[in-house]
């Protein structure tokens, strides 16, 4: 499983992780190419090397002319959802900027619709929170693991004026992701960092087990007393054979008294906030009544997040919370050709070269819709497809 550690030595922002990206092996122009793909006028991106503390790095500059002083949540989400990146970019992007607008909505006590993003709602957020995206994905990147987050302290200047650093935005999303205080005097987190990091980041920790392949440093604008880098590890972990147990938590309610309607919502925003699996069960409560057991799954620095979506969502009020532990295959994605097209398919592996894949299902659905075939037979071929190739691979 092809895997990348954030590590934040410095803190974190867009730029930061768009430069460790490219550091580490991104090609720049596979980087612009997406981009372009967002048809968005009235930006540039500039790449160069510098040195912190004596690290190279690479720094990236969006050069924005942009007059449009603020934008709206749904203006962001409109930008990126037509634009001509691949469908599963667009809605790993849309959930970064939901949970930047559900931040800055919570402090401003605004409406999703309604709050203005004033710094975080220029072409540059759009640039930062796509490239990323698009990056990791180009990357193959199957798993995302963080450091702790470094906090600086002091204050800025905002649309509202001056505002305590860590800014209000960034420390909202971060609720839930272990952070520890920096001894510098500025802005070490942004929140559009933030966001990346909490909504891309599978969890938060030590450096993973891995065989370790590449190494890079994405540089910030400011010069302190420590480098100002987010570093980026990339390397296989988790070899066949290994045993693949993982600490996970369960958060379950019971409801009986909300519009069934709203649970395809509501699954929606556990997805984006981080929750590994969700599902529904049908249930008796007391007085015979029928009502839903909702569960999630999740990695226990995503709890918090998943709880305040299921007490903001639904009418509980209470949530039953315990660990778990999962013993999970290791997984890798690759790409088969079809009659109908390239299908992206996941898959495991355990024992002695034995396999099971599994193709994506929005891959599918488009190629279905494209051809007009029955999603079966798209389905069917790429599963086919896939045990050709593993076939193959093992007659090498």
């Amino acid at each position: 499983m092809k895997t990348l550690y954030f590590d934040c030595v410095g803190g974190a922002s867009g730029d930061m992780i768009l430069g460790a990206l490219l550091d580490v092996g991104l090609p720049a122009e596979v980087l612009r190419e997406r981009l372009a793909a967002l048809h968005l006028p009235g930006f540039e991106l500039r790449v160069g090397k510098v040195e912190k503390c004596g690290i190279a790095a690479t720094q990236v500059d969006v050069i924005v002319d942009d007059d449009v002083p603020e934008r709206h949540l749904p203006q962001l989400e409109a930008i990126v959802r037509g634009g001509d990146l691949p469908a599963h970019v667009v809605e790993k992007a849309v959930a970064v900027l939901y949970r930047i607008g559900e931040a800055e909505a919570a402090i401003h006590s605004s409406s999703l619709d309604h709050v203005h993003l004033h710094e975080l709602g220029g072409i540059d957020t759009i640039v930062d929170v796509v490239g990323a995206v698009s990056g990791l994905d180009a990357l193959g990147i199957e798993h995302v693991r963080s450091s702790p987050v470094p906090l600086g302290r002091g204050f800025t200047n905002s649309a509202h004026g001056r505002i305590p650093l860590p800014a209000p935005a960034t420390v909202a999303l971060l609720r839930g992701a272990p952070v520890v205080g920096s001894e510098i005097q500025a802005e070490t987190v942004t929140p559009t960092g933030a966001a990346l990091l909490t909504t891309l980041s599978a969890d938060f920790g030590g450096i993973p087990a891995m065989t370790l392949s590449a190494v890079g440093y994405g540089a910030g604008r400011k010069d302190f007393a420590i480098p100002n880098v987010l570093r980026v590890l990339v390397g296989e972990a988790a070899a066949a054979g290994d045993s693949g147990m993982q600490a996970l938590v369960v958060l379950e309610t019971n409801i009986d008294d909300l519009n069934p309607e709203a649970y395809d919502y509501i699954m929606g925003r556990l997805f984006a906030v981080g929750a590994l699996d969700v599902f529904l069960a049908p249930i008796q409560m007391k007085k015979n009544r029928p009502a839903t057991l909702l569960s999630a799954i999740c990695w226990p620095s995503a709890a918090a997040a998943l709880t305040d979506v299921l007490f903001s969502e639904t009418s509980t009020l209470g949530i039953r919370r315990y660990e778990v532990m999962r013993q999970a295959l290791p997984r890798r994605s690759e790409t088969v050709e079809t009659a109908y097209g390239p299908v992206r398919v996941k898959v495991a592996y355990w024992g002695d070269g034995q396999t099971k894949a599994a193709p994506e299902y929005e891959d599918c659905r488009q190629l279905a819709a494209q051809h007009g075939v029955p999603l079966r037979e798209v389905y069917l071929a790429a599963a086919q497809a896939a045990r050709d190739s593993a076939g193959r691979a093992a007659a090498q």
